[in-house]
């Protein structure tokens, strides 16, 4: 009898897991990964948009470029998820699974923060950068904030990266003498594993005098001052926020979450405490691994490697090992790589690869080979 494996997500886990797959299994397994959109994003093309470098529809890869053995692609909304029969009720019809991963990643609750849909703007949606990047003509001068609103969240570079390349936007329109520029963290370091990342992110604020403040979340904003967990009220002209994450309504409104606000997994093979159900990428929670896409691949690979040996019959599982690469924009052209390591020792550690307009090639081809992986272009 052939294998069902029902995967719900196709962003960086749903796609590499969907990829090995079908390479190892081919027809011998029936994957269905199911979206509700049309087409992937790379995250950190949203930095891209906002900036005008690319147009938001140029950033989409359509899912109907999807063609592998064994593997049918289903745009679809999920609507109800019974772990316990692995039973997924979508908009378009019900789906039974021996094996069920769950790779939905993480929403935004933008009504976490009082006043961020009414006076902010987020910039880690296509749509809310497309927005920036319509605003950002208009700021000629004033106090611009980049403000975390709640942890965990994707990338944790990305509000360093969009602080540093405001600078460059600004610089380049002459305005930068008349703009300020401040950036809030939760964090006591801008990468907390990699001191060296961070102590080149803080030297970066500093010498383009950006604000750099640590260890405070924005709650909330009334159109002029955003205030801070510790109650620091900043004023401000333009508010670039990153939101408070979430599950989505689907995986809350579930048997998966048990209180918890990501579904617990275990740290190694990412399974849920559900026979033969799995959970990677944003939406779990295994331990201190932050929410990025070269992550939710990492753990991808891991769950493929235990599906091919069992359902193929050979072949060996291997564990995640919690390890990953970013990279990170410093403005001017140049891109910085942290590689991280979660699980080797009593605490995470991280080494960085300074920044350069070498690296920036080196992560253009991160996407380009992803992309042709999964979608054969």
């Amino acid at each position: 009898m052939t294998a069902r494996i029902l995967i719900l997500g196709a962003g960086f886990g749903g796609l590499e897991l969907t990829t090995m797959l079908s390479s190892a299994l081919g027809d011998a397994a029936d994957v269905t990964l199911i979206d509700k959109s049309d087409s992937f994003v790379f995250g950190f093309s949203k930095l891209d948009v906002m900036f005008g470098r690319v147009a938001p529809d140029a950033v989409h890869i359509p899912y109907d470029r999807l063609a592998k053995p064994g593997v049918r692609f289903v745009q679809s909304t999920i609507t109800h998820i019974d772990a316990e029969s692995r039973c997924v009720t979508t908009d378009r019809g019900t789906y039974e699974a021996d094996h069920l991963v769950i790779a939905l990643g993480a929403e935004y609750d933008i009504g976490a923060t009082p006043g961020l849909a009414e006076h902010g703007n987020e910039f880690y949606s296509v749509r809310g950068a497309g927005i920036v990047r319509d605003i950002l003509p208009t700021f000629t001068q004033g106090r611009a904030i980049v403000g975390v609103c709640g942890a965990p969240y994707k990338c944790p570079p990305a509000p360093s990266e969009a602080a540093l390349m405001l600078d460059d936007y600004l610089r380049e329109r002459g305005l930068r003498d008349r703009c300020e520029i401040t950036i809030v963290l939760p964090w006591a370091t801008p990468v907390p594993p990699s001191p060296d990342t961070s102590a080149a992110l803080v030297a970066a604020f500093a010498d383009r005098g950006i604000d750099y403040l640590a260890g405070r979340q924005v709650k909330s904003l009334d159109g002029e001052v955003a205030v801070t967990d510790d109650g620091l009220a900043l004023p401000y002209d333009l508010f670039l926020g990153i939101p408070k994450h979430c599950v989505p309504a689907v995986v809350e409104e579930s048997e998966l979450l048990e209180g918890k606000q990501w579904i617990a997994v275990n740290p190694r093979t990412l399974e849920t405490r559900f026979p033969n159900v799995y959970a990677v990428g944003d939406v779990a929670s295994p331990g201190t691994v932050p929410k990025a896409g070269v992550f939710a691949e990492g753990q991808a690979k891991a769950v493929a490697s235990a599906l091919i040996a069992r359902i193929a019959g050979h072949g060996e599982r291997s564990d995640y090992p919690g390890t990953g690469s970013c990279y990170v924009e410093f403005g001017d052209g140049r891109v910085g790589r942290v590689e991280v390591d979660f699980y080797s020792g009593p605490k995470p550690t991280g080494t960085f690869q300074g920044p350069s307009v070498a690296l920036r090639a080196e992560k253009d081809g991160f996407g380009s080979s992803r992309r042709m992986r999964w979608f054969g272009y």
